[in-house]
C-alpha cells in the first residue's frame, strides 16, 4: 500500500526540502527535481558527462584502504587532475512507495575506470510544504556505509550538501562509527550562466587526517529515457 504522506512524482530533495526547494536556482530546482513518475509517465534517466579540475585523495597514506573501498564502489584511491567524467541519476520508488535516487559516477583516470555509486531517500515523512524529513545515504553497491543528509538552499540559490554521521548498515541494524572515525562530506552545486554549465564541489573531511576526498569540476546535463531499474535494499 502506498504511503499517504509520499507525494506522488516529487523527487527525495523537494520532499525533504519543502518550501525552501523553491530559492534554488532554477537550473537546479530541474536538476534536483528528477523523481520516478514526474517526467509525463515515463521513466527517465539523467546523465551529466563533464572534467573534474581535480578528483581523489590528496593523502597517499590513505590510499591502501580506500583501493579496498573502491571494490565496493563506494570510494576510490587515485588522485588526478582534469578526470573526465559522468553521472547516471536514476529515480525510483521502493514497494511502499517512497522514493529513492541512485546516482553513478564514472571517473576516468588515464587507463584506470573507477565507479562511485550512492542512492539517497527520505528518513522520515513530515508535513506538506514545510521541510519534512532528513534524507539517508547509502554509499557503494552494498548499501554498507549510510550516512544523514541534510540538504538546504544559500542565499545565491545554491544547493548545499552536508552529510555527518556515518553508521555501518545491515538490514534495520546500523551501528554509529565513533567520532574518531567519523567523516564529513560537503558538497556545493550551482549553474554557472556565463558557461553554461553546472559546477560541483566536494570535500570529504576526517578529524584525524583532514581531506580524506575531494572533487570539483563542471558537468553538461541531460534526460535520457530509461528502462526502471529494482529498488534497492529496504532498511
Amino acid at each position: 500500500m502506498r504511503d499517504p504522506n509520499q507525494p506522488a512524482g516529487r523527487s527525495v530533495y523537494q520532499l525533504a526540502m519543502g518550501r525552501e526547494f523553491g530559492l534554488l536556482q532554477p537550473e537546479l530546482q530541474d536538476y534536483f527535481s528528477l523523481a520516478a513518475g514526474n517526467n509525463d509517465g515515463g521513466a527517465r534517466v539523467g546523465i551529466g558527462t563533464g572534467v573534474f579540475d581535480v578528483a581523489g585523495c590528496p593523502r597517499r597514506s590513505l590510499r591502501p584502504l580506500l583501493r579496498l573501498a573502491s571494490l565496493d564502489r563506494s570510494l576510490f584511491p587515485e588522485y588526478g587532475r582534469h578526470v573526465p567524467f559522468r553521472i547516471e541519476n536514476r529515480p525510483g520508488t521502493d514497494p511502499q512507495g517512497r522514493p529513492y535516487l541512485t546516482a553513478v559516477r564514472t571517473l576516468q583516470f588515464g587507463g584506470v575506470t573507477r565507479i562511485m555509486e550512492d542512492t539517497t531517500w527520505r528518513e522520515h515523512a513530515g508535513g506538506a510544504g514545510a521541510r519534512s524529513g532528513r534524507l539517508v545515504g547509502s554509499l557503494g553497491r552494498s548499501g554498507l556505509i549510510r550516512t544523514g543528509l541534510d540538504c538546504s538552499a544559500g542565499q545565491d540559490g545554491r544547493m548545499r550538501l552536508v552529510s555527518r554521521g556515518t553508521a555501518l548498515a545491515a538490514g534495520r541494524l546500523r551501528v554509529p562509527l565513533p567520532r574518531l572515525l567519523d567523516a564529513a562530506a560537503f558538497t556545493e552545486q550551482w549553474w554557472d550562466t556565463a558557461a553554461g554549465l553546472f559546477r560541483i564541489r566536494t570535500k570529504v573531511l576526517q578529524r584525524q587526517f583532514g581531506t580524506v576526498l575531494e572533487y570539483k569540476g563542471a558537468f553538461e546535463y541531460r534526460l535520457e529515457p530509461a528502462a526502471p531499474t529494482p529498488p534497492p535494499p529496504s532498511g
